[in-house]
């Protein structure tokens, strides 16, 4: 009885800070970028928050379930390089730049910088078509849950879930979303606290935990329920995978190294940095950020590996045959050991970590048809603020179908941390050079950064589609046109086809831009590029009137 009262006082708090959001949004910069006067503390909780989604706590938390404690690799850089990299070298510069060209989205940022109408259009319609992937893997990890706590429709679930966010994201525009997600992270913080005080007090502290987690691999039965893991390279949840084996390629080069790097071209996570009004709020937001990230992804991987020695005490089988799929192993870990007065809470936890990402991708999804394709690359007419909602429509469609059909597939599939790797992949692929030369190189040619982005996007599609087995064979586009599931299957360059398309396409990316911006002339306004570091660097160079326009 209690629990439908602690979830409709959750949603009573939710929906009146949406209202408070939508009452203090009055332009179009309110509900683009909150006005730029955004607290620190609520700017890195709704970072955290933004990121931290169900692909962290329930999708990824499901893979270290399967291969263990090696994706603690990916807390540690989702801490060094998603928040004191993010932060430090790249939110400062990102802040001021935006502040000085009074760019509203991460698109906007980059079109403005090299002056390129194109750049912004093909970066907003990136997102908006490969945005609704990642929005669906959090969108079914927040279904999967609510149906299986409560045993009701899938579909069902996904629609409530969906429609509840979307409300509030629709009115409140990123103030909305921003006030929300502060909470929904605070939410999330205490409750994956008593997860982690549970989960290794239960086994007896942490070196006992450990212990038995690294003995269960010497079980018999254990040994026979993974062999077929063990012959692509698992050895164990307390150790990495065998050094190039195909589960060492998914776990370190897809989940580590694509979600770890990608994070820093993730426009959801950049349009934070230009809602604070100075760099100190940043650097107040660091310390904050980092201890959320620590709790919230290492709690969920340490948790998703010790499931295993839980469900083999109770079961006699490892976490993901008693579960049955990877994205279940946390919703059942939770159902069936944790105590029931837990339940209700880790749900609104669930609930938060989603709400708080979905509706962020909701409003750049929005922003990215509306605002850069529609309006400003393509020169349409209308506010910004009723063309971003329109688009955000859109979006919510787009996703929701997407996590409908997804419903349909092979259980089996890691789906919901192979959609959020896909798209970290292919925004890091497309847009970190260039973003990068946007922050740091005065005199990098706008055609450098446009074929790097063109580069590698291209790439990133192709090895997605075509080559990476792991997604090409579920996308089914290969298969469809050559009749195999990659490529490169049953050729000599079989073995290509593990390897992450980050790997190939950000370095393609990388190597047009650097090779394009020593041989291309200059062709910017160079007062413009001072106007874009204006105040990033101490001695800048005043640019007189009528300076040439190349140099």
């Amino acid at each position: 009885m209690y629990i439908p009262i602690i979830i409709l006082i959750y949603l009573c708090i939710t929906a009146f800070l949406g209202y408070l959001g939508y009452k203090r949004t009055k332009t179009s910069a309110d509900y683009l970028v909150a006005g730029r006067k955004t607290h620190p503390l609520i700017m890195a909780l709704s970072y955290g928050a933004t990121f931290i989604s169900t692909s962290a706590i329930i999708g990824f938390g499901g893979a270290a379930g399967q291969f263990g404690l090696g994706l603690l690799w990916l807390t540690f850089l989702n801490i060094f390089v998603g928040i004191f990299i993010a932060f430090v070298f790249f939110g400062k510069r990102t802040r001021k730049m935006g502040h000085s060209l009074d760019a509203h989205t991460f698109p906007e940022l980059l079109g403005l910088r090299y002056q390129s109408k194109f750049m912004q259009g093909f970066a907003g319609a990136i997102i908006f078509i490969f945005m609704p992937i990642y929005a669906a893997s959090v969108i079914k990890g927040g279904a999967d849950f609510i149906q299986s706590y409560f045993g009701i429709s899938y579909h069902v679930s996904l629609l409530v879930f969906v429609l509840v966010v979307a409300v509030y994201v629709f009115m409140g525009g990123i103030k909305g979303v921003m006030y929300t997600d502060a909470f929904q992270g605070f939410i999330m913080f205490i409750g994956m606290i008593f997860l982690l005080i549970f989960a290794y007090s239960k086994l007896g502290g942490i070196s006992s935990a450990h212990q038995q987690l690294g003995e269960l691999f010497n079980n018999p039965s254990v040994q026979e329920q993974t062999a077929a893991l063990a012959k692509n390279g698992f050895t164990g949840w307390i150790s990495m995978p065998a050094s190039g084996s195909p589960i060492w390629w998914n776990l370190v080069s897809t989940i580590v190294m694509g979600v770890g790097i990608g994070v820093l071209a993730q426009p959801q996570l950049v349009v934070r940095f230009m809602t604070v009004k100075s760099n100190r709020e940043l650097n107040r937001a660091v310390v904050s950020g980092g201890v959320f990230i620590l709790m919230m992804t290492g709690v969920a991987f340490a948790v998703g590996a010790l499931s295993n020695v839980y469900f083999f005490n109770e079961t006699g089988k490892v976490a993901i045959a008693a579960a049955g799929a990877n994205d279940k192993i946390i919703p059942e870990f939770i159902k069936s050991f944790v105590p029931g007065w837990f339940g209700p809470l880790f749900l609104i936890t669930l609930l938060a970590a989603a709400m708080s990402t979905l509706s962020s991708q909701f409003h750049t999804m929005g922003t990215a048809i509306g605002r850069d394709v529609y309006e400003k690359s393509m020169g349409g007419k209308g506010s910004s603020m009723m063309l971003s909602k329109g688009g955000m429509l859109i979006g919510v469609v787009l996703s929701t179908g997407i996590a409908w059909l997804v419903s349909f597939l092979d259980v089996s599939m890691a789906i919901i941390a192979t959609g959020t790797s896909l798209f970290f992949g292919l925004c890091a692929a497309s847009f970190l050079p260039a973003y990068i030369g946007a922050l740091y190189v005065k005199k990098m040619p706008m055609a450098a950064a446009k074929w790097s982005m063109i580069c590698g996007f291209v790439t990133s599609f192709f090895w997605i589609f075509f080559i990476h087995k792991k997604e090409s064979s579920s996308l089914q586009l290969c298969a469809l046109l050559t009749g195999k599931p990659s490529m490169v299957e049953g050729t000599s360059l079989q073995a290509l086809s593990m390897v992450d398309p980050l790997f190939i396409a950000l370095p393609v990316s990388a190597i047009v831009i650097v090779v394009l911006a020593l041989t291309l002339k200059q062709d910017m306004d160079i007062k413009h590029v001072a106007k874009c570091f204006n105040g990033i660097e101490k001695n800048n160079v005043k640019v007189p009137d009528g300076a040439a326009v190349n140099v």
